[in-house]
């Protein structure tokens, strides 16, 4: 463990130098100010130091070295394997829809256009990363499950759910679905280039423009019928939401936009994700808490006052990579300030003392202290992001001690692939399924990509004869 093996030294003088000695290192990492992020076709524009980050510093590349060599152990050789040997059905063709802990198929379980549309987004990024043809092979097989199973030929768009014979089972339109059927479809066209994946992947962003985009007040709605009529019954949500609007949805469509704007250069999505990335800024984002107003009315009035950590720490994040995407100097600056903001104040209210992050809180507290799988895999990114721009060592220490919760808490290091959730005492949720309509290899996979993404230009080559 590279960060709880430091800290349990701390009594001891040398683990006092040596846990100085992460911070120090943890400053920067290339000197002169230089770029610290890779730019990669597949993980988008550079993240470089701020002007007023201080002097930068040269890190421990041990330390560094064995971050990376972790993440990437994770990534190919458990979750990866994991999803492409349990999760194809063999039988029915496209994927299973539950999978319990102790890896017993649940053959009744309905099927999910969410699961099969990030399975899309994981292995078409994989490939592109890798190639491995075995990545491509998944991903074919999810756009084909995406395209035959949940795609609307009458009525546009992707239908929430089937029955295990494939048969319509929840035909209602989530806009928070669209979103990932874009992110999903803009990945594979990268990937496998087909053509049809990018002209579906754009006619979604055009149903969500055109059916649910607020004209009048700006953003987006949440749910509709088969046929894009507005749902306004919350008690029947699909998402659970308390508002017509929500920052999930808003984040899930900023992030969509993102990725499809790298397929090709286009100036009026560069511009409504502009417009887009504005609202998250000013109406979703709380400036005086630094934390998401997670659910609306139409015309922005807060509508809960509850926090989720995980959405605030994936936003710090996904929020620099829209703003660099569409271009506008101005908006990138203040996404990085908000970024380091978030991140400070994830770090100071919704960390355990283990490095696990907790799920929820209010104005009065903890309100969820369990630790879902999602929430821990973007504060690895989250927290890493944060360093980047601020050079701040804090923010390098919470994500690798984030890593070292994920090893031993989150990772099922018995049966493959994460733990759903576990409790404050890290006790693992065990009525949570392993696979499902939510638990997926979207956030964890990411995550990990995200990372060797970040931490690869930072480790310099083994030299002979030396660790």
């Amino acid at each position: 463990m590279i960060f709880g093996s430091i800290c349990r030294q701390w009594g001891s003088p040398h683990g006092r130098r040596s846990y100085r000695a992460l911070l120090f290192f943890a400053l920067a990492v290339i000197s002169g100010g230089g770029t610290v992020r890779a730019a990669s076709a597949a993980s988008g524009p550079a993240t470089a130091p701020s002007a007023a980050a201080g002097p930068i510093l040269q890190p421990d590349p041990v330390a560094l070295r064995a971050f990376l060599a972790g993440v990437q152990s994770e990534l190919n050789g458990d979750i990866l394997p994991f999803w492409r040997r349990r999760v194809p059905d063999r039988k029915s063709g496209g994927f299973v829809g539950e999978i319990a802990n102790d890896l017993a198929v649940n053959p009744a379980a309905q099927r999910g256009a969410l699961l099969t549309a990030r399975i899309l987004w994981t292995f078409s990024a994989a490939y592109r990363r890798h190639h491995d043809p075995a990545c491509l092979e998944i991903a074919r097989r999810a756009y084909a499950d995406l395209t035959a199973r949940f795609l609307d030929s009458d009525n546009g768009g992707l239908i929430w759910s089937v029955n295990p014979d494939g048969t319509p089972r929840d035909v209602r339109k989530a806009v928070y679905l669209q979103a990932f059927g874009i992110h999903g479809l803009s990945e594979y066209y990268l990937a496998a280039g087909d053509p049809m994946a990018l002209g579906m992947a754009r006619s979604l962003r055009d149903l969500i423009e055109k059916r649910a985009r607020d004209r009048v007040n700006g953003g987006y709605g949440e749910e509709y019928s088969r046929d894009w009529r507005l749902q306004t019954d919350l008690r029947r949500s699909l998402l659970g939401s308390r508002g017509l609007k929500s920052q999930n949805v808003h984040l899930h469509v900023m992030e969509a936009y993102t990725s499809l704007l790298r397929t090709s250069p286009d100036p009026v999505l560069k511009r409504d994700l502009a417009v887009l990335t504005e609202l998250m800024l000013t109406r979703v984002l709380d400036p005086g808490t630094h934390h998401l107003r997670l659910f609306m009315d139409n015309d922005w009035t807060p509508q809960s006052d509850g926090i989720s950590f995980g959405h605030d720490i994936e936003f710090s994040w996904l929020v620099c990579e829209a703003a660099d995407a569409t271009g506008v100097p101005a908006l990138r600056e203040r996404a990085r300030k908000v970024s380091i903001e978030i991140a400070g104040a994830v770090l100071a209210e919704g960390v355990d003392s283990d490095g696990g992050l907790f799920n929820e809180a209010g104005p009065a507290g903890l309100t969820n202290t369990n630790k879902d799988w999602w929430p821990q895999a973007e504060a690895l990114v989250g927290f890493f992001n944060a360093f980047q721009i601020s050079n701040n060592p804090k923010f390098l220490a919470a994500s690798m001690h984030t890593w070292d919760f994920i090893t031993q808490r989150i990772v099922d290091k018995k049966k493959g692939e994460w733990f759903w959730s576990v409790t404050r005492e890290g006790q693992v949720i065990p009525r949570l399924p392993k696979v499902g309509l939510w638990k997926c290899p979207y956030h964890n996979g990411r995550a990990c990509m995200e990372l060797v993404d970040r931490l690869s230009p930072l480790v310099p080559p083994e030299q002979p004869g030396r660790p």
